[in-house]
C-alpha cells in the first residue's frame, strides 16, 4: 500500500523473487533492482537523493537513476534493471 511507503523513503519488496527497491518521491513510486551493479549490495538500504532523483548505494555513494537504472556516479558503471509501477487507488502497483 501506498501508506506503506513514506515520501523520500525506501523499501525493498520482491517480485517473483527478484529483489526491487521501491522508492517514494512525492507523488511518484519508483521500483528498480536492489541490487548494486558494482558492490551487490542492498540498495534499498541507501538513501534516495532528490535532486537527482537517484538512489545512493549505501556502500560506496554511487548514485543509480530511479528513471532509467542509470549508474549516475562511479564507482558503478552498469545500470540496474527498472520496473514498471504505478499507484492504483491506495495501492502500488508493479506490472510484469
Amino acid at each position: 500500500a501506498l501508506a506503506d511507503l513514506p515520501d523520500g523513503m525506501v523499501m525493498q519488496v520482491e517480485c517473483d523473487g527478484t529483489p526491487v527497491a521501491l522508492a517514494r518521491i512525492g507523488d511518484r513510486v519508483f521500483a528498480i533492482g536492489d541490487t548494486c551493479s558494482h558492490a551487490e549490495v542492498s540498495l534499498s538500504e541507501g538513501e534516495i537523493d532528490v535532486e537527482e532523483c537517484a538512489l545512493e548505494c549505501w556502500r560506496h555513494g554511487s548514485l543509480f537513476s530511479l528513471e532509467t537504472g542509470e549508474a549516475l556516479t562511479m564507482p558503478a558503471v552498469r545500470p540496474v534493471p527498472v520496473y514498471s509501477v504505478r499507484i492504483d487507488g491506495a495501492d502500488v502497483v508493479m506490472d510484469s
